[in-house]
């Protein structure tokens, strides 16, 4: 029985020539030990920046920053194709190609000047255009060395709606399209080469699959083909107990489960993002996080959450400690606020109208005050729109008043064995107090995987250094 793997490179992990030879090499190994491989590919880091800011530019009518955009982009995938591509006749049709996707860009762009404004559509066309060279130029340098490959975009089989910007996939379609385009040339023993972050509309136009878009589309490709195991190359050991820029002892997790992983991505963890999970989870398979600049290093695999029931592994309670900054606390009080149906409702129907994400909400039973967390850069627009909901209340002091602190931190602690250990809230709050943090808010869900608290700013660090002991303890 023939396996099949689907590997992902991150932006780090193909944004130079150095690290295209390292992914090669990576690839090779693989190709040594699975008999069908598929490798989904980032932009070069720095590129889908670019193109967008770029695309910013245009939209306000300034296209002067357009021929160095252009260079930068040249130098970039022609220093990598110079340097690795020996063939002169690939390298130059792969230049070619490249540059063509360049050329793409400036019409776009001049497109967007003229029209005045970028729509979701337009932004889509430029931010594809990333992956698109960096397939052509992975393929190229497998090529080159003897791999067999073939660049495949996408757009070709990943079917989505068009929902631009943040598109979600047709399964059905996608997984016939998907065995259509790759299983042929996996069967003659080549390894396709296509784009992450990218979908195409029924009707074919680009759409790209939002943030994490390139982990999402490994995990498509994989649950549809479907795969063995899917790997996600990037450029850290996998998943850290801690921020290592925080806390220099910080370990990588051997394990961890997808109900842990979805905790720290949503808490700010930057590893796999929640939507990128969902369809490995759902079809039973296998996930590693592994770093392309340390090929040996094991990685983190992710396990389905019943492996261990939850229950502590090795005595480890606690696995994980995330750090979420720049949010602010609003909270709405008042003695009015008591036994009246529907504040709730409107309160976050209001927060809702400005397009703000809540990440965490607290109430007391008195039902005396309902506070919640918005990134520090909405919460004068969420004040605003709070007070124009509760005008009237405020008018005839049933709440008193609707404000706002000053920055905060939401650290939250993660791990399945909390869910079986009596008494590791107790710890938690006892090691913040026994230094010297003081715990503003609480918030924990039902499923237990979890604790969040807020932390004035200036005590971020000491609240994370703090509760990072209970892990190495």
């Amino acid at each position: 029985m023939s396996k099949t793997l689907v590997m992902k490179f991150g932006g780090t992990s193909v944004g130079s020539a150095e690290a295209l030879v390292g992914a090669r090499q990576i690839i090779r190994d693989a190709k040594a030990g699975w008999d069908r491989v598929v490798v989904v590919t980032s932009a070069m880091s720095g590129v889908t920046n670019l193109l967008l800011d770029s695309a910013a530019s245009a939209s306000h009518g300034r296209v002067d920053s357009l021929p160095q955009a252009e260079s930068t982009l040249r130098a970039k995938h022609f220093a990598a194709a110079d340097a690795l591509l020996k063939d002169e006749s690939l390298r130059e049709a792969t230049k070619s190609e490249i540059n063509s996707l360049i050329l793409a860009l400036v019409n776009l762009c001049n497109a967007i000047a003229v029209l005045g404004e970028a729509s979701p559509r337009a932004l889509d066309a430029v931010a594809s255009l990333g992956e698109r060279m960096s397939v052509r130029l992975l393929a190229a340098v497998l090529n080159d060395a003897g791999v067999k490959a073939q660049a495949i975009e996408a757009s070709e089989f990943v079917v989505t709606n068009a929902h631009f910007q943040n598109a979600h996939p047709d399964f059905k379609v996608t997984t016939e399209k998907t065995r259509a385009a790759l299983n042929p040339l996996l069967d003659a023993g080549i390894i396709p080469i296509t784009t992450g972050f990218i979908g195409a509309t029924p009707e074919g136009v680009i759409t790209t699959l939002g943030r994490g878009g390139s982990d999402y589309s490994a995990a498509i490709i994989g649950s549809v083909l479907p795969a063995d195991e899917v790997w996600i190359w990037t450029d850290v050991d996998g998943v850290m107990t801690t921020d290592p820029r925080i806390v220099k002892d910080a370990q990588t997790l051997p394990e961890i489960s997808y109900s842990e992983i979805a905790e720290l991505a949503y808490y700010g963890a930057k590893v796999l993002h929640p939507k990128t999970i969902r369809p490995v989870v759902e079809a039973g398979i296998g996930l590693r996080i592994c770093n392309t600049f340390n090929p040996s290093h094991p990685g983190t695999r992710l396990t389905a959450n019943g492996k261990s029931n939850g229950k502590p592994v090795n005595g480890q309670v606690v696995k994980a400690v995330t750090a979420i900054r720049r949010q602010r606390l609003v909270t709405i009080e008042g003695r009015g606020m008591l036994g009246v149906p529907g504040v709730a409702a409107r309160a976050f129907g209001a927060v809702a109208s400005t397009g703000t994400s809540v990440p965490l909400i607290t109430q007391a039973s008195s039902e005396q005050s309902i506070c919640f967390a918005v990134p520090s850069e909405t919460a004068p627009s969420v004040l605003e729109a709070l007070e124009s909901a509760f005008v009237h209340e405020i008018e005839d002091d049933d709440i008193d008043r609707v404000w706002s602190t000053d920055d905060i931190s939401i650290i939250t602690v993660v791990g399945a064995g909390m869910r079986h250990t009596p008494g590791v809230a107790g710890k938690v709050f006892s090691q913040l107090g026994n230094n010297g943090v003081n715990v503003l808010a609480i918030a924990q869900g039902s499923s237990e995987v979890s604790i969040s608290l807020v932390v004035d700013a200036a005590d971020t660090e000491n609240a994370v250094k703090t509760l990072h002991q209970l892990i190495v303890n």
